[in-house]
């Protein structure tokens, strides 16, 4: 794999050993805790542009960025879409 453009070869290289080191069941769990974080951000986000909405709005503004206006539709199709 290559480096990103925004790392060094030498970070990158320790990042893929450390990677490595931590065997599948480690990297699943940075790999949850990283996603958690995304999610938490991006409620964050909403809450800050947002903060008359409620719990439900916030799902919903969530539920929108993540599964996209077709889908919020047809999930909760007695629901308007709502701007995260």
């Amino acid at each position: 794999m290559a480096a990103p453009l925004d790392t060094s070869a030498d970070a990158h290289e320790a990042q893929t050993e450390a990677y490595r080191l931590m065997g599948g069941t480690g990297r699943l769990a940075a790999m949850f805790r990283l996603i958690e974080l995304a999610r938490n951000t991006a409620i964050a986000g909403i809450r800050s542009r947002h903060p008359e909405y409620d719990d439900e709005h916030v799902r919903l503004a969530f539920a929108r960025l993540v599964l996209g206006d077709e889908w919020v539709r047809r999930v909760w199709p007695d629901h308007g879409l709502v701007a995260p």
